[in-house]
This record gives C-alpha cells, structure tokens and sequence, in this order.
C-alpha cells in the first residue's frame, strides 16, 4: 500500500485527494497509518463500512470484467488470465461513461 500511495503522490503533483478505501487489513497496517498521518495535506482516506461490496465501485468494476472477458475463461497459465483483465481495465478506461455509472451505482456523492 505504501508503494501504491507514494506512486499516487508523484503523479497528483500536490493536488488533494480523498483514497476510498475498504477495510483489507494491509490498508489499516501500523506502516500505512503512520504515512498517512504525515501525508495529510495532500491525502485524506475515507473508509467504507467493513463489508460494503454495493458502496465499492471497485466490487462493480471486477463484477464488470468477470462477466465479459474472464466469463466461462480456462486459461492455461497465469500470463493469459493477466492478458484478459488488461484488456477488461483498457475497455472500460476507454469508457468514461462506464467507469461513472460505476461510481453512480453506489449513490456516494463525488
């Protein structure tokens, strides 16, 4: 997770963020809360309630791409699963209207 936050901080150049995220222990880790902390000029967290699958715009995401390019998949190796959710995540970034009506769905305002 702190990888993943120090990535989103070179790439937001000092802009504010809010990081949605569910309660999977690593992003509650003593690491990820101390860093927060000191992060918090640029970064706030919000958390969702401890199982909120229908407020989780990423749940519709993966819901989404296991239902068109991994359904009825058997893939042979790891590689060709890999391939089929990267073309998943390039269909619906190459669909804003997509992505929205995913944050819609949940009814949280943004």
């Amino acid at each position: 997770m702190l990888a993943f936050l120090k990535i989103l901080a070179r790439h937001v150049h000092g802009r504010r963020v809010i990081v949605i995220w569910d309660q999977l222990p690593a992003h509650k880790s003593t690491l990820v809360r101390d860093y927060l902390r000191t992060q918090r000029h640029w970064l706030r967290v919000e958390w969702l309630p401890g199982y909120a699958p229908d407020l989780n715009p990423a749940e519709l995401l993966w819901g989404n791409i296991k239902g068109s390019e991994l359904a009825n998949r058997c893939s042979e190796d790891l590689a060709d699963a890999a391939s089929a959710l990267r073309r998943g995540m390039g269909r619906v970034r190459r669909s804003p209207t997509l992505a929205r009506a995913f944050l819609r769905h949940t009814g949280l305002s943004f």
